[in-house]
C-alpha cells in the first residue's frame, strides 16, 4: 500500500512522516474499508504514530492528509482531524476518556452537542434518541442514560467511548488498544462492530498489545521498531512468528 499512486486515492495518506530524530520517513495509504494493525514493543513508535494521525502530536516532518470525495484535508492538529473525519479512541479510558463525574449520556454526547441543538437550545429528546441508536448498535448495558458512567463495567464504559467516537461519523477510526481491560464477551462484540464498520467503508487503524488480536482483525500489520516501520506484513505471511521476528529485529 505504501507505494500505491495517491493522485486519485480516497482515504488517509501518510507522506514521508518522521516521528523521531534520524528515523526513516513513513509512507502509507489507509484505504476506505481497510483494517490496518500496528504492532511493536512498547516505546518503539507505534503509539506516537497513531497519535500523530489523530493530530495529538506534531510530526518532525512529512504530512497527513485525509481525502474524501470532493475534498482533501491536511491534518494539522486534533480539532482539524476531528473536523476532517478522523476519530480517536484513547488507550487509557480512565485518564483520557471518560468524565467520571458525568452521566453516561453526557459522556456520550460531549463531542457532538451541536447535533442535538434545536432553535439554539440543546434538545434532551434528540440527544437521548441519538444515544439510543448507538446503545443498541454496541449493546451498551447501562441502568439508565442519566446514571453516572462510573456505575458501568469497564467494558461498557469502553463502548460508551466508542459510541462517542462513532457519533462523529468519521471516515477513519483510530483505536489505541481498544480491548484493553475488557472481558471476553465485550471483546467479541467490539470485534464484530469493527468488522461491520470496515464493511460499511470506514478505514480503521488498530494498535493492539496482543498480536493474536491483530491477526484476527487486520488485513495487514505495520510492525514498528526504533520509531520506524520495520516490516509491513500481509496475506499468508501474517502470523505470530513473522510479527515477533520483526518486533525484535531478527531475520525471518
Amino acid at each position: 500500500m505504501a507505494d500505491r499512486a495517491a493522485s486519485d486515492f480516497r482515504g488517509l495518506a501518510i507522506r514521508d512522516l518522521v516521528i523521531a530524530t534520524e528515523a526513516s520517513p513513513i509512507r502509507q495509504l489507509i484505504a476506505p474499508g481497510e483494517i490496518v494493525g500496528l504492532a511493536g514493543l512498547d516505546g518503539h513508535g507505534q503509539e506516537l504514530f497513531l497519535k500523530m494521525l489523530a493530530g495529538l502530536a506534531p510530526p518532525l516532518g512529512g504530512s497527513i492528509e485525509l481525502a474524501v470525495p470532493g475534498s482533501s484535508h491536511k491534518i494539522t492538529g486534533f480539532r482539524r482531524a476531528v473536523a476532517s473525519g478522523i476519530a480517536y479512541l484513547p488507550r487509557d479510558r480512565r485518564a483520557n476518556g471518560i468524565f467520571p463525574t458525568q452521566s453516561v449520556l453526557d459522556n456520550f454526547a460531549v463531542a457532538t452537542l451541536s447535533r442535538d441543538t434545536r432553535l439554539g437550545l440543546i434538545s434532551p429528546a434528540a440527544r437521548k434518541a441519538r444515544y439510543d441508536v448507538y446503545r443498541k448498535k454496541l449493546s451498551i448495558v447501562a441502568p439508565r442514560p442519566d446514571a453516572p458512567i462510573t456505575t458501568l463495567s469497564g467494558g461498557n464504559q469502553q463502548k460508551v467511548l466508542l459510541a462517542r467516537a462513532l457519533a462523529l461519523e468519521p471516515s477513519i477510526l483510530l483505536l489505541n488498544d481498544p480491548t484493553r481491560g475488557v472481558d471476553v464477551a465485550t471483546r467479541h462484540v467490539l470485534y464484530d462492530v469493527f468488522r461491520g464498520l470496515a464493511a460499511d467503508g470506514m478505514g480503521l487503524v488498530i494498535l493492539s498489545s496482543e498480536i493474536e488480536e491483530i491477526l484476527l482483525l487486520c488485513g495487514r500489520v505495520l510492525v514498528f521498531r526504533e520509531n520506524e516501520v520495520a516490516a509491513e506484513i500481509s496475506g499468508e505471511a501474517m502470523n505470530t512468528d513473522s510479527v515477533i521476528t520483526a518486533m525484535f529485529g531478527r531475520s525471518a
